[in-house]
């Protein structure tokens, strides 16, 4: 026999109405349902989990080939003559 449980604070997604929620789930199927008590909605999701394709390449995940060359130059900032406080 399979357990129907309520889900807490579950929000239908068809009538809105809070806590009408059931779940329950089928290994033999390898399927996990949910459906509204209050007005029929059900959905099925699978429980077999799929492999995920690898990260796509890009410049942010793919490490430097080599530190860039960069020169160091120093700054000097110069106060504004016009924006003294007397």
């Amino acid at each position: 026999m399979t357990v129907k449980r309520f889900i807490a604070g579950a929000v239908c997604p068809r009538c809105s109405e809070m806590d009408k929620i059931r779940s329950w789930r089928d290994d033999e199927a390898e399927e996990q349902y949910r459906e509204c008590v209050n007005c029929g909605y059900e959905d099925t999701q699978s429980t077999v989990v799929q492999a995920q394709s690898p990260e796509l390449p890009t410049r942010v995940n793919a490490p430097h080939a080599s530190a860039p060359e960069t020169e160091e130059v120093v700054i000097n900032f110069i106060p504004n003559p016009g924006m003294t406080k007397h």
